[in-house]
């Protein structure tokens, strides 16, 4: 990486035609873009796994919880928007710091972004196998080999990254839009048996515990990471000024109504029932159930399982493309800048990035860890990476409008009401710790950017050969 900071120059050069990066430029239109992004959140995943999580912690108000992380993500989305029309390229996040912060803070948006794509796509694998578990129980009788059924996940989606940018997002799109297809059609139902009701109880937040909505936020957060990956599409996306940030803020405000919807849909949903959500371990097949479409609840288990390969998918084609991009900045060896003359994607990094991924779930289930708690633990730990890039950009961005010649009120307003939000939803997450293994994430989140800034110092200064 080199050791500039911002000038109006290199503002100016980011808005000009993107470089390909020998990508397959233009390969992507708008829904395909915007499909990235849709996946890379999982929001099936979200309704299965996470909102009973919330839940647990935030009662009735956990509606009321999505829509402060709804509005939040807005935020964050305002800010990345905005950089998406002056920049497109694989490093998305990482490029935006880099061009308008000293070295050392595109540094650490850098390995953040990179460690939080690879821990999402490591933990949505892990509640891939829970679900393949669930299902394989149901109809066989027997658990799947976790080891065996994590490496398939991986190799799959490395070889459909690697094997076609165009078909890796139509699979997610089509996947992606059966599984919430197939959700919506459950909640509808839902609506049509029981007829269309106020719960009065979510509106007035009854029985919601006050100190706990700052680690049910944490939790909801954690529905919306991704939301931004279009952006590592920059150089493969038409028009990729006026796309990407289209895509970013439409991925925002449709997860967040999705999550709303199904929260408070849920939450009335388990009114009466013997098993409260949060200890249900497949909420929408009960709900199938009660409305009277047992087969769409499996059909949903199905999709569940689906849709966290197709956020697998996603996150394995942004991370080779941060790495590609943290290559070419000269942070990782060129190698993995390189891309396959047949297929145009970047090869290398897309194997490292699944190695990399079924490395941290298989040692995870050697050491018993199943597939719920992979979810968790590697979900709580992306989010620091995350929150890390969200912040650097949030604070860069009045520089590159500055540095442009543009200074605007409201985007230095926004810039400052975003990180505030996102320093607050870090102290949030740092008292919601429960138990001893969440203490420790924080801790290995820090470890991990001080060894990537030593290894940035290391490269930059690299020692004399001894003798």
């Amino acid at each position: 990486m080199t050791g500039k900071t911002i000038t109006k120059g290199a503002v100016h050069a980011q808005t000009s035609a993107p470089e390909n990066y020998g990508l397959h430029a233009g390969a992507l239109g708008p829904i395909e873009t915007l499909a990235q992004s849709v996946s890379a959140t999982a929001p099936t995943t979200s309704a299965s796994l996470t909102i009973p999580l919330v839940f647990a912690l935030a009662g009735n108000a956990t509606w009321f919880v999505y829509l402060v992380a709804t509005c939040v993500i807005l935020l964050v989305g305002f800010c990345v928007s905005r950089f998406a029309r002056l920049s497109a390229s694989p490093g998305s996040l990482y490029t935006y710091t880099a061009n308008a912060l000293p070295p050392v803070f595109g540094v650490l948006a850098a390995w953040g972004l990179l460690l939080a794509y690879l821990a999402t796509g490591a933990s949505v694998a892990g509640g891939a196998l829970y679900y393949a578990t669930v299902l394989t129980q149901q109809f066989f009788h027997l658990a799947p080999w976790p080891i065996a059924t994590l490496a398939l996940l991986c190799a799959i989606a490395g070889y459909i990254a690697y094997r076609d940018v165009k078909l890796s997002a139509e699979v997610m799109l089509w996947i992606e839009t059966v599984s919430v297809g197939l959700i919506f059609i459950v909640l509808a139902l839902l609506v049509f048996h029981f007829g269309f009701q106020f719960d009065l109880d979510q509106f007035r937040l009854k029985g919601a515990p006050l100190s706990n909505l700052g680690p049910a936020l944490v939790l909801s957060i954690f529905s919306f990471v991704g939301f931004e990956s279009a952006t590592t599409l920059g150089a493969e996306a038409r028009d990729p000024l006026r796309t990407i940030p289209r895509a970013v803020l439409q991925c925002a405000l449709l997860a967040g109504i999705f999550f709303m919807l199904c929260s408070y849909s849920e939450v009335l949903g388990f009114r009466g029932e013997p098993t409260r959500l949060s200890d249900s371990t497949s909420p929408l097949h009960l709900l199938a159930a009660k409305a009277g479409v047992s087969p769409l609840g499996t059909a949903i288990d199905c999709g569940a399982f689906v849709s966290m390969f197709a956020c697998v998918l996603a996150c394995t084609t942004a991370a080779a493309r941060v790495l590609m991009r943290m290559a070419r900045s000269g942070l990782l060896s060129p190698v993995f800048e390189r891309t396959s003359p047949r297929h145009r994607t970047p090869a290398a990094a897309i194997l490292l990035s699944g190695t990399l991924m079924f490395a941290a779930t298989a040692l995870m289930s050697l050491r018993h860890i199943d597939g719920a708690g992979m979810y968790d633990l590697l979900g709580s730990l992306s989010v620091f990476g995350f929150l890390t890039a969200y912040a650097l950009v949030a604070i860069a961005l009045p520089f590159a409008h500055r540095a442009l010649g543009q200074r605007s009120q409201l985007v230095a307003a926004v810039s400052i009401v975003t990180v505030a939000a996102i320093l607050i939803i870090v102290l949030f997450d740092l008292r919601s710790v429960s138990d001893p293994v969440h203490a420790r994430i924080p801790y290995i989140y820090l470890a991990y950017i001080a060894a990537g800034l030593l290894w940035h110092t290391l490269r930059r200064h690299p020692r004399a050969p001894q003798a």
